[in-house]
């Protein structure tokens, strides 16, 4: 056994001691301080120099996806005015009781006496309000009468007519529509039309104009020129060639930011809130030169009028137009109640414009300015009247007549037919049917049931109809 006390002890013991440093001193301690947060400084830069630089690409490349999913342009639809309901509808109220109440239910009956006091304290109440409103009446008339207008009168009338006009031109564009052709030596020639649109909406990607059809048929490519004489790439976004209108998209990305700021976004107004008497202004083309406008007045609403797949009003206005080029009709408020159309232009009207309505058109337009087709089935048709449910017609949709080679009439649908049932749900007037064409999907095959006149009665028959997009 080895000696442990002698020089192998010794050995061992120098092994297992410990070789400790000398304690920092105050100077070591600070430097060692600086140089760690020189490091973090050095790593906190270049981090933010990264961020910057990738923070856009990320932002370009990656969110610009998933915003372009999120976003879709939404149109609030009008109601139209109470009081102002179609024939269907008021009958409906006429036969059925209020909600909430029998018909066997009873008024609660007044004493004579108290129907005396009442009779008394109206007429009492009505000869006091007489008494007060004529003089007012009769002070206001006599000072219309006997006031002399000048020209300072008219100027400032016009004048807020003119702001009206300046603002909304704001949202006024030119587009232009570029052919490709060849002339009879085969060398090539481009022509251009001059159309006039209006901006109706505006997002983070896109700016959508509202533009005539014939602007953007058959055009190799399209360019949009702003008020300030920015010019930008346009694009067909989505066309209706039953109500003769276009999309146009033009992408944020090419206009710059001041510019966007300078492009004014024209709303689209309540049509069903116009009356004869309204004052309007003409913008787009009226003169058939883009940014060219007019002011007159509403002589004339037309309303219910037959449409493919619905019914809708016309303005009927006293002020120059030129419906090919492009006209919008603008109230006070600067936005877009209807624009102008050649359609019903078959009689010598005098110079006279008509419009489309915009609110019987705001589904369609929603659709178009998302890029979506909107769902068609070609019927002109009239709800069924009292008058006719007395001659033994069902109640239903009376087809006036099919627009040729549409999908109802592929289908063998027909005139005098009584559109009873689509899809399964029963339709008894036009606001019934437009939501049920609006709900349907192109290509799809929808079954429209229809109650067809025999020799002796009416018998129901099932069509199905392949629905196709305006």
């Amino acid at each position: 056994m080895p000696d442990l006390n002698g020089p192998e002890r010794e050995k061992r013991t120098f092994i297992r001691e410990k070789i400790a440093r000398p304690p920092m001193t105050r100077k070591q301690l600070a430097g060692r301080i600086l140089l760690w947060v020189f490091l973090a400084v050095v790593a906190g830069t270049a981090a933010g120099v990264g961020f910057a630089v990738a923070g856009p690409l990320a932002e370009r490349y990656l969110a610009e996806t998933t915003a372009e999913e999120s976003i879709s342009v939404t149109i609030p639809r009008d109601d139209p005015p109470e009081g102002q309901t179609t024939e269907t509808e008021s009958r409906q109220e006429e036969t059925s009781p209020p909600e909430g109440r029998e018909e066997s239910d009873s008024e609660p009956e007044t004493s004579p006496a108290e129907e005396d006091t009442e009779s008394e304290t109206e007429s009492e109440t009505e000869t006091e309000t007489e008494s007060e409103t004529e003089p007012l009446e009769e002070v206001i008339r006599s000072a219309v009468e006997t006031y002399e207008y000048t020209t300072e009168d008219l100027n400032e009338l016009y004048g807020v007519l003119r702001k009206v006009v300046q603002e909304a031109d704001r949202g006024i564009v030119e587009v232009h529509s570029v052919r490709q052709e060849t002339d009879w030596f085969d060398n090539p020639v481009e022509t251009a039309g001059l159309y006039a649109g209006a901006v109706i909406a505006s997002t983070e990607q896109e700016l959508l104009i509202l533009t005539m059809e014939q602007a953007v048929e058959q055009a190799d490519s399209i360019k949009v020129t702003f008020q300030n004489g920015v010019q930008a790439d346009g694009a067909i976004k989505q066309v209706d060639a039953i109500s003769g209108m276009a999309i146009v998209t033009v992408p944020a990305e090419q206009i710059d930011e001041k510019v966007l700021l300078q492009v004014g976004v024209l709303k689209l107004g309540n049509s069903y809130s116009i009356r004869q008497g309204d004052l309007v202004a003409a913008l787009g083309a009226p003169a058939g030169i883009v940014h060219s406008s007019a002011y007159g007045s509403i002589s004339y609403v037309a309303r219910n009028v037959q449409v493919a797949d619905g019914a809708a009003r016309l303005l009927y206005a006293d002020v120059q137009s030129d419906a090919r080029a492009g006209t919008f009709l603008v109230n006070m408020a600067g936005e877009v109640v209807g624009w102008a159309t050649n359609e019903y232009d078959e009689e010598d009207r005098d110079g006279m414009t008509v419009a489309v309505a915009v609110s019987d058109y705001k589904s369609v337009l929603e659709k178009m300015s998302n890029g979506q087709p909107v769902p068609y089935l070609g019927i002109y048709g009239q709800e069924v009247s009292a008058a006719m449910l007395s001659e033994d017609i069902p109640p239903g949709i009376y087809v006036t007549d099919c627009v040729l080679e549409g999908p109802a009439y592929a289908a063998g649908i027909q005139n005098g037919d009584i559109i009873v049932r689509i899809g399964g749900r029963e339709v008894f007037t036009i606001k019934d049917y437009q939501n049920q064409v609006e709900g349907l999907s192109r290509d799809t095959e929808v079954t429209v049931v229809v109650q067809r006149k025999g020799i002796d009665e009416y018998r129901e028959l099932e069509y199905q109809v392949i629905v196709g997009a305006r």
